[in-house]
């Protein structure tokens, strides 16, 4: 980090502004949330998961570190030392990391991260859900004085509001899909398994799972050559907003299209939409729709989850 960026750090600190700590994975939502942070006034103190976050959010924080994905006893010390106690977790952690082999050489655990998940990596006691890791590492967070919060608590304009948010509206056999698919992902959300489903005629395409969403629209591509299909994405039914929100862009949409689907429903106040005049356009100019629907709005009369 530069030295003026680390010189703006330390005057902040001295008259009292907020510093509010950042994990940052893949993607463009830690940029989008660390914006939002410095225009709110609070000072962000960054730490980098390698292999994962862009580069340059180095330059956007008034503090950064790198950290390997189980750096965790690093990544605690580095927040304490910069007097951080609240922290956010934004951006993907690419699990499939954890199959490949060696993986532990490039992202030595150390000692903190050896004991947090040890009946993960090392027993097998614990299972490998996302809710069971991500949640590993918010609670060794808090062990060692570091609370972190949803991002949407510091950005709440990022959750999609209900309503049709591009394109036109659906078709009754669209709309019949999406009951489909909706009901199908919360099962699947439930399980932990995965939030982003591909269904046509009330067909189940392509279920995520490790892979994640864009290759899960591809594989629906692959095995729905007519196209035509819709991709629902929800939260899960017992979402902890602190992590792994359901999240879609530009880039989701342009996967759609590539793969020949035509609908992308999603959940609202439970998705984060980035950049949502980029993502309006980018729907129109494909000729996707977009709608952001509640549980009620999806008809879903089916039990309940």
């Amino acid at each position: 980090m530069a030295s003026s960026s680390s010189n703006r750090f330390a005057s902040a600190s001295s008259n009292g502004s907020l510093r509010i700590g950042v994990l940052a994975g893949w993607g463009r939502l830690p940029r989008i949330v660390i914006q939002s942070l410095h225009r709110q006034g609070f000072q962000v103190a960054g730490i980098g998961v390698r292999d994962h976050a862009d580069p340059s959010l180095a330059d956007l924080c008034d503090r950064f570190e790198w950290i390997g994905v189980a750096g965790l006893g690093r990544a605690t010390r580095l927040f304490r030392q910069w007097g951080v106690t609240q922290a956010t977790m934004v951006g993907k952690i690419h699990k499939v990391l954890f199959l490949k082999p060696r993986w532990w050489i490039r992202h030595w655990p150390d000692w903190t991260s050896v004991k947090a998940f040890a009946p993960f990596m090392l027993t097998g006691s614990k299972d490998g859900k996302d809710d069971t890791l991500l949640g590993i590492v918010v609670d060794t967070f808090a062990a060692g004085g570091i609370y972190f919060q949803p991002a949407t608590d510091f950005a709440p304009e990022l959750l999609v509001k209900s309503g049709q948010v591009a394109g036109r509206p659906l078709s009754v056999r669209q709309q019949k899909d999406v009951e489909f698919g909706w009901q199908l992902a919360k099962q699947m959300g439930g399980l932990d398994v995965g939030q982003t489903v591909c269904v046509k005629k009330q067909i189940a395409i392509a279920i995520e799972a490790i892979e994640g969403t864009d290759l899960c629209i591809q594989r629906a591509g692959q095995l729905c050559k007519q196209g035509g299909f819709i991709v629902v994405k929800v939260a899960k039914p017992r979402q902890d907003m602190r992590f792994d929100v359901p999240t879609v862009g530009v880039k989701t949409l342009e996967s759609i299209s590539a793969a020949g689907g035509k609908v992308l429903a999603i959940e609202a106040d439970r998705t984060i939409l980035l950049e949502e005049n980029h993502f309006r356009n980018a729907a129109n100019r494909l000729k996707l729709s977009v709608v952001a629907l509640t549980r009620s709005a999806a008809e879903i009369s089916k039990t309940p989850l």
